[in-house]
């Protein structure tokens, strides 16, 4: 249980990361690691407390509580404790197919959890999770697990994110001859192109596929399956098919002046600018994109943060960033107790860098735009926004967001980013499938089998916008599934 006394002798520390004027002159991660004497001290603050919420990852009041994977999280924390980071590795592999991703780009649910967070700062989980894997890549440990047996059974996955991948890694060990289709240039889906090469390094993905390569796997990139791969020929092709293409329909923000020029998708921005670094190896950065501009950012969320880190490297001239809700509060209010997700202020690395640059916070809470604002070419050059309040709808007895009368107000905008999330997958891979729909616009599945005999689905097309951390679960539910049917049995856990 790592040092019985750990959690009372040593404070929580966590590596440190470039200063934010230093880090924003490049798209290099800026977090680095601790020194070793210090991560056997964030090992040695594990509990192992009687009851682990850390690896429940289940649902308490509507949220999540603890690590989706149900990563063995005590038993590592103890190993990191006792420097047997080969042994850490082998047990965080059991859970975790790629804590390469996870270890970077989860918001740590186990710590959330961590009994710790009663009464103290929560163990560095994510810290120790992200040592154990460099780790492991750096002694050599990763090395490709080919199947010893083929089964003579083949599998399509289309989509390759991490529940993609994850399925295809797992049934590729199986036996099962597998094939990824994926549509863009690049394996990795929103890890490739969604979330910003600072926040995730792109080599980690691309040493993953040489990895998964090397073990069996088949990747067809530039193959939008559903446009130029026909559906009936894949289905013909292959024994089993697993939908796997997120839910990359973005949530729009429609108001008078939507038609303006210089209103983007935030994906298609932070795509626009990985693609631009990773084809030119990094040599060519796509400052006419945000450079002098007034930036608006319309969401709160984790791609609002990733577009404002971006717009700052990109030398836009101000970044603001709407929210709807209000404010969160800087502690944990009484009707959000420990170990549910706490519901309380963050501000992330996007953030952080503005305000080294402006002073100011880019954030403006209980706002939206009203309107789009164009110049004589067309192009936008405002937002007129609205505050909100929250007021109890009487019908639904919900909470709505209802705009204050007289609370306009005008901003400088030449590039706005719609940051609002996403409305379900996209319509013409399901149709192409033939498999029902939800309300949600995701695949309707009875335990991850779509309606159509042969076709399964996992991932945010199944579940709606999440996690990686549960995309990757999914990939790993799927994949029992789809062994069991093609088997009558399974061993893959």
């Amino acid at each position: 249980m790592g040092k019985p006394t750990g959690f009372l002798e040593y404070e929580r520390q966590t590596g440190k990361e470039r200063l934010p004027k230093e880090r924003i002159v490049d798209f290099h991660e800026f977090h680095e690691p601790l020194p070793p004497a210090r991560q056997k001290e964030q090992g040695a603050r594990c509990m192992a407390c009687g009851v682990p919420f850390c690896q429940f990852g289940g649902n308490l009041n509507g949220m999540a509580s603890g690590c989706p994977l149900n990563n063995l999280v005590p038993e590592f924390n103890d190993l990191v404790y006792h420097e047997q980071y080969g042994q850490a590795y082998k047990r965080l592999q059991k859970t975790n197919c790629f804590p390469e991703f996870t270890s970077r780009v989860c918001p740590a649910l186990c710590e959330a959890a961590c009994t710790c967070n009663v009464n103290t700062d929560p163990v560095a989980t994510k810290e120790n999770e992200r040592a154990i894997i460099d780790r492991a890549f750096a002694e050599g440990l990763v090395v490709p697990h080919p199947p010893k047996i083929r089964t003579g059974k083949t599998v399509a996955v289309i989509g390759s994110g991490p529940a993609g991948l994850a399925a295809a890694l797992l049934l590729n060990r199986r036996g099962h001859s597998v094939t990824v289709f994926e549509r863009h240039d690049r394996i990795g889906g929103l890890l490739m192109y969604g979330i910003p090469n600072m926040k995730l390094e792109k080599s980690a993905i691309e040493r993953r596929r040489k990895l998964m390569e090397e073990e069996g796997v088949v990747f067809r990139t530039n193959t939008d399956v559903g446009r130029d791969q026909d559906a009936k020929e894949i289905l013909a092709s292959f024994d089993r098919v697993i939908l796997a293409c997120g839910a990359s329909r973005p949530r729009d923000i429609d108001a008078p002046g939507r038609d303006a020029k210089g209103i983007r998708f935030a994906v298609d921005f932070l795509s626009e600018v990985t693609k631009t670094l990773l084809d030119s190896d990094f040599a060519k950065v796509p400052y006419e994109l945000a450079k002098d501009k007034n930036v608006v950012i319309i969401g709160g969320g984790d791609t609002g943060n990733d577009c404002a880190g971006t717009a700052v490297r990109l030398s836009a001239k101000s970044v603001v960033q709407l929210e709807m809700m209000p404010k969160p509060p800087e502690k944990r209010s009484e009707n959000n107790p420990w170990p549910e997700w706490p519901r309380v202020l963050k501000t992330d690395y996007g953030q952080q860098e503005v305000i080294a640059l402006s002073g100011n916070d880019p954030r403006i809470y209980q706002t939206t735009v009203k309107e789009y604002i164009k110049n004589e070419a067309g192009e936008v050059c405002a937002i007129r926004t609205v505050r909100l309040e929250p007021k109890k709808n009487k019908k639904t007895g919900r909470i709505d967001m209802v705009p204050v009368k007289g609370s306009e107000q005008t901003i400088p905008a030449d590039l706005v980013l719609i940051a609002a999330g996403f409305t379900g997958a996209e319509d013409y891979v399901m149709d192409a499938f033939q498999v029902k729909k939800t309300g949600r616009n995701t695949v309707e599945d009875t335990g991850f089998a779509s309606s159509v005999p042969n076709v399964f689905t996992a991932g945010d097309m199944r579940r709606g916008q999440s996690l990686v951390v549960w995309a990757i679960r999914e990939g790993k539910e799927a994949a029992r599934e789809v062994d069991l049917s093609l088997m009558g049995y399974t061993n893959l856990s």
